[in-house]
């Protein structure tokens, strides 16, 4: 008899990251492997549905304006509960640090179904920092029955909290299987995004992609931020900054006050996964605080300044691929300065080795259950 899968998740970063497990799976006829959506983000997740040609088996459309964590908790554990009731899978799988992923994890749990949690041991050990991500993560860890740490410092972090050796492997990030397939793809697909991103970026200059959207730089973090690029694009005339700006109005009010009628500085909507990849390896560099860009830009050789105090992936830290700048405004203008004008330092870390794996995570993954 196959064993029964569900896939779980509900956001962009997760759709992107359990994509390449999906198909995995679905290429093994050990497995009877169906995909449940919650939708906690929808038009973002469906885009990233539709270029992996994913189409879900069950869909909850939990979105809601004016969301909050307290509806989104209580719609996802009432709402998957007729999901387990009728497919009755052997093994639930969530991933990271979303909502989806620990009520998900609960909800499997209640239902007698094993959890596997994609991308875990990964730690602050600060319950507010990022929020409530690392809270979300805990409580999946200890859900969980099975756990596929991306990296060495996350299964030891899983070691100290008692997690048994036997039900945790190392399997590097799934988002690195996801990039190295896209990254190639997106050089022959036929995009609209694409081809608008074509007629925006100036080959004659050094390309600063930047990202950000967390809560915890919310309000004068953002400030700091879009003084410091301002800076950046007034004092270094062979460089563009290309900024996908987040809808959230806690991102768009500062990043336009400050940022809108800047030479060297083009601010644009939100992209799809395809096009947000192709711009990524047109960069020269990235300033981000997105945790999926800390493991996937290095595998791209691009180094990478983190907007945050803190990260919960370390290793990119340890292995030198990123430099932690926070909301500093004058570190965030010291550290991309001299990227842009130290070549040596520049190629030196542009060379270094991608801590987060080798694009076989799904595979090590499929194997280890198989097993059970």
């Amino acid at each position: 008899m196959k064993k029964k899968n569900l896939i779980i998740f509900g956001t962009r970063p997760e759709a992107i990251k359990m994509a390449p497990l999906v198909k995995e799976f679905k290429k093994n006829n050990d497995f009877e492997t169906k995909v449940c959506v919650t939708a906690q983000h929808r038009e973002m997740l469906d885009q990233v549905l539709g270029f992996f040609d994913i189409i879900p088996d069950f869909d909850l459309n939990l979105m809601k304006p004016n969301q909050n964590l307290f509806s989104l908790t209580a719609d996802i554990i009432i709402e998957l509960k007729p999901v387990l009731e009728d497919f009755q899978p052997d093994y639930v799988y969530v991933h990271g640090d979303t909502s989806t992923s620990s009520i998900a994890g609960l909800a499997a749990f209640y239902a007698g179904a094993k959890v596997c949690h994609i991308e875990a041991g990964l730690r602050t050990h600060n319950k507010w920092s990022p929020f409530p991500e690392e809270m979300n993560r805990q409580l999946t860890g200890r859900l969980a029955d099975y756990h596929f740490a991306p990296t060495q410092q996350s299964f030891d972090n899983l070691i100290k909290e008692n997690i048994k050796t036997e039900n945790i492997i190392i399997t590097g990030n799934t988002v690195i299987d996801a990039l190295l397939d896209s990254s190639e793809r997106v050089k022959t697909i036929d995009n609209n995004e694409i081809d608008y991103l074509k007629t925006v970026v100036d080959s004659s200059k050094k390309l600063i992609l930047v990202t950000g959207h967390r809560r915890e730089n919310h309000g004068q973090g953002f400030i700091n931020i879009c003084e410091a690029l301002k800076e950046i694009a007034l004092n270094n005339h062979d460089t563009q900054i290309i900024y996908p700006v987040h809808l959230n109005p806690n991102v768009q009010k500062p990043v336009h006050d400050i940022l809108s009628n800047i030479d060297d500085i083009k601010l644009i909507d939100p992209l799809a996964y395809p096009a947000f990849v192709w711009l990524m390896t047109q960069s020269y560099m990235i300033i981000t605080d997105s945790g999926g860009v800390q493991e996937e830009a290095p595998s791209l050789g691009k180094p990478v300044l983190v907007m945050r105090d803190t990260t919960e992936r370390p290793e990119a830290v340890e292995a030198g691929t990123v430099i932690l700048v926070g909301t500093d405004k004058n570190k965030i203008i010291q550290e991309a300065t001299d990227l842009l004008t130290n070549q040596n330092r520049y190629d030196a870390m542009s060379e270094l080795h991608n801590p987060y794996g080798d694009g076989k995570a799904c595979e090590r993954i499929v194997k280890f259950i198989q097993t059970l």
